[in-house]
């Protein structure tokens, strides 16, 4: 940019700022302090930890074993593999639009935004619609691994699912520094879990187990070889079933990648969001990929996909277990540490159900504040809590009670094909905001160097993450065809012709257009969030040096 470029620039930024300036001062996104709002109080690691809760949950501990069985231990790590990246190229596309405005109103304001008010209203309610659903997807996950033990089967479903919604409305309701520390500290938990997991996998398949049997790679070679052979029987023919088996796969890890963007939720309630979202979007991204891709790797050495216990969902009759890492523990003979890790994965399903309530609240709150949902929901208590959105998401998880006149698995089922298509429509908008923000910095001469977080492989990175996620969703529902299933394939499609009445629907009752590149407003509450931290930064200054032991705790 040219000296005479930038003069002309940073009088437009000035011109903006002040014709913005009275509209900040109104406006309750922008965290006046003297009015009721969210607080601030998720540190660095706190964000971190809760973004690793949301999106460590059933799609890897439990959801992986549908996936072995269809995909085979090759194909269940080539899927993973494959839709991780797709989620890294979505993550850093939201960091870059966080870092720059970490406002409250979630990644939906950004839509509305750098888009359309319209895309920003459905995009808002798709994602709402999601946790609502997810919300008491994990607390039916939870059933499902009670039930495991037979002392868990004596007492009757509905009851264990009314404990747990108390559980999480309570922790929920207490204040998001309270809720913000109990999840650091549960998704620490998850992580030491994990890495005890993923050792006794690698241990038991290199021969240290009560059997002395070194595994190897023998269930990537027998019966069935390294790819799964998914509704052979149907199709007749072994290759077009094996592709079909590794398409399975990317479905079920869109399914549990699902989670890592709820950054984008909790920037309004981050502490220095500007340097802390880009730090926790890079922190998380590479503990999802060591525990997913490591995860769903060592899970392929030492379960069989042809293993009859392996949970799998839709099916009338759950299995025998609800993870593959239990069923690996009970082949080689460890009985007692089954429960353990069944003991373990109660843990993993109710923190990331935990987590999803605080998020759908959040994402209530955003719309309300909008103008998109009724006003009641902006109510916020003095914790910071906006306890009307709060008892809406959580009456919502009544949906789990379908286990009453259901089986687990086939209600988890129904949920994984709700979520999914919710969730990669999230993506998809959140993927198209990002590129209409990098075509109005160029519109307005604004370079991304300059930027608080400078996305990676762009723009070509988000393209391909479109498209990708685009045929995924599009092709997810092939086997309600195989055949044809009617209860699938609406959960696996009902979420697309939702999505666009929304869209559609508030664009023609409201009269909006589309932002022009050039008109994209990039500078109004930048003020605001500029003070914010300045005064962030001063509190911090007065607390003194920072020892040795606070730093690395701050680092965590």
């Amino acid at each position: 940019m040219s000296v005479d470029e930038k003069k002309v620039h940073n009088e437009k930024v000035e011109e903006q700022s002040q014709v913005s300036s009275e509209v900040e001062e109104f406006d309750p996104n922008l965290h006046d302090p003297r009015e009721a709002s969210l607080h601030r109080g998720l540190k660095a690691r706190q964000i971190s930890m809760i973004a690793l809760g949301g999106a460590v949950g059933t799609g890897l501990i439990i959801g992986s074993g549908t996936a072995l069985r269809r995909g085979g231990p090759l194909g269940l790590l080539l899927g993973y593999a494959y839709v991780g990246f797709v989620c890294y190229l979505v993550m850093v596309s939201l960091g870059e639009m966080a870092a720059y405005l970490p406002h409250k109103k979630g990644f939906a304001g950004y839509a509305t935004r750098f888009v359309d008010p319209a895309l920003g209203f459905a995009l808002g309610w798709n994602y709402l619609l999601k946790y609502l659903i997810v919300t008491p997807n994990n607390i039916n996950a939870a059933g499902v691994v009670v039930q495991y033990w037979p002392n868990g089967r004596e007492v009757h479903i509905a009851i264990w699912m009314v404990i747990f919604i108390a559980a999480i409305f309570v922790v929920n309701f207490l204040g998001v520094r309270v809720f913000g520390e109990l999840e650091f500290w549960l998704s620490s938990a998850k992580i030491l879990a994990l890495i005890g997991m993923l050792l006794f996998g690698i241990i038991i398949d290199l021969g240290g187990n009560p059997q002395k049997d070194r595994i190897g790679f023998r269930y990537w070679k027998a019966p069935n070889g390294p790819m799964g052979k998914y509704l052979l029987d149907q199709v007749k023919n072994t290759s077009l079933s094996i592709f079909l088996g590794f398409w399975a796969t990317l479905t079920n890890a869109l399914f549990a990648y699902m989670g890592t963007e709820l950054i984008g939720v909790t920037v309004g309630e981050a502490q220095n969001p500007r340097r802390n979202i880009p730090i926790a979007i890079r922190r998380t991204f590479f503990r999802i990929l060591v525990f997913y891709v490591g995860g769903v790797f060592v899970i392929g050495l030492i379960v069989p996909s042809t293993d009859e216990s392996l949970f799998i969902a839709t099916q009338s009759k759950t299995g025998a277990a609800a993870s593959p890492f239990v069923v690996a523990a009970g082949l080689v003979g460890i009985s007692a540490l089954r429960h353990v890790i069944n003991g373990a994965i109660l843990i993993f399903v109710m923190s990331a159900a935990n987590s999803d309530l605080y998020i759908g609240s959040r994402t209530l709150y955003g719309l309300a504040i909008e103008g998109k949902a009724p006003a009641v929901f902006k109510i916020v208590n003095k914790m910071g809590v906006p306890w009307p959105s709060l008892l809406f998401c959580t009456a919502w998880c009544g949906l789990v009670f379908l286990n009453v006149a259901s089986t687990g698995s086939k209600v988890f089922g129904w949920f994984v094909n709700l979520v999914s298509t919710f969730g990669a429509l999230t993506w998809l908008c959140i993927l198209y905001s990002h590129m209409q923000f990098m075509k109005a910095l160029k519109a307005q001469g604004i370079s991304r160097d300059t930027l608080p977080y400078k996305a990676p492989f762009q723009p070509w990175g988000n393209w391909f993450a479109f498209v990708s996620t685009l045929v995924i969703t599009f092709f997810k529902g092939f086997d309600t065809f195989i055949p044809f299933n009617t209860a699938n394939f609406i959960t696996s499609y009902i979420a697309i012709p939702v999505f666009f009445m929304m869209w559609f629907g508030y664009k023609y009752l409201m009269k909006t257009k589309v932002v022009r590149p050039a008109d994209i407003d990039l500078v109004t509450g930048l003020r605001a969030i500029d003070e914010e931290e300045q005064r962030y930064l001063a509190e911090q200054a007065a607390k003194g040096p920072r020892t040795r032991w606070q730093r690395i705790w701050d680092a965590l």
